[in-house]
């Protein structure tokens, strides 16, 4: 009948050739086999209630919509501690740590220079949610069609990284220029106070290159982040579900089902943020400074100087990443969006590694 267990998931990687499937190895009957199944990972026959066909072009638009509001919301509301973890990255010496970046910051510009740069900020990130999100949604079914039911659930966090990374791709080309226009207006005091003075005097200046020098620092950055944001949270919430929640998600009310997003994510979030800070720190710097490369900030900063404001960016991007995940999960209950469950083992793969009788 079948190799063992081990051997027909080694056989299975479809990363190691193409179309590469499990294969039955005795003689093929002279009955004519039937046509393969394929199914989006993680989708569920659409329920009554929903507003939509899973994967329908409504779908996707609303999933972007949850994008929007996912991210400029809460990159707005966490401009002060941005701006100051800005400052740390490009003048380590004047703020020295998070409170004496905070003290100094009120003691110069008043409490009014704590929200500097939120228009970028909110514009920027609002963009990037959108393809964030929307794309994500897109190209893990696209990928998931591609693979087929039984490859797409065991090679479900591959198919999470490729999916988030395609994405974020291109995501931080939507980000770039809003994110170049926040650095030199939270870093560089006397610039410019609003978006509106920043970006004519950075077009005067360097011409078009200023808004989308720093889009390779940002695909440093933000490629890893996302990949470890999408393919953390989805593995993560398999595993509460799995061994923490003491029954099934099917019997979880809608406001049980956000307390494990929101848990879920907030873990993502702590190591989204490790992954991406030594990058984050070269975009910081890249933004405020003309004609320096990437390479000359990141041998410039050296191994220490990229760590610089750690602390500060895990608290900010553990509590971002746990309030996106919860908002644009909140936004698919509240349009009635199908929300499938984690995934599970399909049927003929139970069969074909003798788990079933």
């Amino acid at each position: 009948m079948y190799p063992t267990a081990l051997t027909q998931l080694s056989r299975a990687n479809p990363f190691s050739a193409p179309l590469f499937s499990l294969q039955q190895l005795e003689e093929p009957s002279q009955t004519p086999a039937a046509p393969p199944q394929t199914r989006r990972l993680a989708a569920a026959a659409v329920a009554e209630g929903d507003s939509c066909a899973f994967g329908s072009n409504k779908y996707y638009a609303l999933c972007g919509l949850g994008g929007i509001l996912s991210c400029g919301t809460t990159h707005t509301a966490v401009v002060p501690l941005d701006l100051v973890k800005c400052r740390l990255q490009v003048s380590p010496d004047k703020y020295k740590n998070i409170f004496r970046g905070f003290s100094i910051t009120i003691k110069e510009d008043g409490m009014r220079g704590l929200a500097r740069g939120w228009a970028p900020t909110f514009i920027g990130y609002s963009m990037q949610g959108l393809c964030k999100f929307g794309f994500y949604e897109v190209f893990k079914n696209v990928y998931g069609d591609f693979l087929g039911e039984e490859n797409s659930y065991m090679w479900r966090t591959s198919l999470y990284l490729a999916a988030s990374a395609s994405a974020e791709f291109f995501a931080d080309i939507a980000l770039a220029p809003m994110e170049a226009a926040k650095v030199r207006i939270q870093t560089q005091p006397g610039y410019a106070n609003t978006l509106r003075q920043a970006v004519p005097k950075m077009y005067a200046e360097e011409g078009i290159w200023a808004f989308y020098k720093g889009v390779v620092p940002l695909w440093m950055r933000q490629i890893p982040y996302t990949m470890m944001k999408f393919a953390c949270f989805e593995r993560t919430v398999e595993a509460l579900y799995k061994h923490v929640v003491p029954k099934p998600r099917s019997e979880c009310s809608k406001a049980e089902q956000l307390v494990v997003t929101f848990v879920a994510g907030y873990i993502a979030g702590v190591f989204c943020a490790i992954v991406s800070h030594p990058a984050d720190s070269v975009v910081s710097v890249l933004n405020k400074e003309k004609g320096s490369t990437a390479l000359q900030v990141l041998q410039r900063l050296g191994p220490k100087g990229v760590w610089k404001g750690l602390v500060a960016r895990i608290i900010m991007i553990g509590t971002l990443t746990a309030l996106q995940w919860f908002i644009y999960d909140s936004v698919k209950v509240y349009f009635r969006l199908p929300r499938p469950p984690p995934p599970e083992m399909p049927e003929s793969l139970k069969k074909k590694l003798g788990l079933t009788e």
